[in-house]
């Protein structure tokens, strides 16, 4: 695809859409083995062609952004890891192109996630449990607890049009709160952020698509480089 054509050409078609509806409600091996064209040619590669057309955009914020084109870090995975997890079902019914800020995958994101019913993009960070040493611990936190006031102000910049909500670990379970983490108690339990702009599958289908998301990353990259970068100013 020429992406000088992006303000004129949509990325995403109503059959991507459609392709994560049917998934939703045929959740089987069987089903994506008949439909594994339709996957790959309504699903990677539309968000292929978004990770390229979003690309230039992302490393203008900040050239440290990874954009390898690698599943796991540019892109999640369909197939859902269900060893340990009570729902069964085989495939993720959602899709994220990923921005991470490292290659490591454990700092912030900058990300794009589409699901049957609509896009949204935005900000989002994880304590992953597997690092001895998660960006979000050893950097947000301790940054957070002496810069409140400069989330209080990104929360009146932001909130008019992004949607904010965080995880805490009680008990081992997560526990979903929302509203933005403005207060010290909230950092010291804090194992992840999210701050995403909804929009809908008409919205996305549009030829500005591309734009709205490139203004969607300008707005929340400030909150990447706080959560996540050691050489974050105020």
């Amino acid at each position: 695809m020429d992406f000088r054509q992006t303000a004129k050409t949509a990325i995403l078609t109503p059959e991507t859409f459609r392709f994560f509806s049917e998934l939703t409600t045929n959740n089987s091996k069987s089903w994506m083995d008949m439909n594994r064209d339709r996957y790959q040619q309504h699903v990677v590669g539309p968000l292929r062609d978004l990770l390229e057309a979003l690309t230039p955009e992302v490393l203008k914020l900040d050239g440290g952004f990874v954009v390898t084109g690698h599943t796991g870090l540019n892109f999640s995975r369909i197939n859902r890891d269900i060893r340990f997890a009570k729902d069964k079902t085989p495939y993720n019914p959602r899709m994220y192109v990923l921005f991470p800020d490292s290659p490591s995958g454990d700092g912030s994101e900058l990300y794009v996630g589409i699901t049957e019913n609509q896009v949204t993009a935005g900000f989002r960070i994880y304590a992953d449990s597997k690092a001895k040493t998660p960006p979000l611990t050893v950097i947000g936190a301790k940054r957070a607890a002496e810069n409140l006031a400069w989330i209080g102000k990104e929360k009146k910049r932001l909130s008019p049009k992004y949607e904010s909500y965080w995880y805490s670990s009680e008990k081992g379970v997560w526990t979903k709160h929302d509203g933005w983490p403005t207060k010290a108690p909230d950092w010291k339990k804090l194992r992840a952020w999210i701050v995403r702009r909804k929009m809908t599958k008409a919205a996305a289908m549009r030829p500005g698509f591309i734009a709205d998301v490139g203004r969607a990353f300008r707005d929340v990259a400030p909150l990447c480089a706080f959560a996540s970068s050691p050489n974050w100013k105020a």
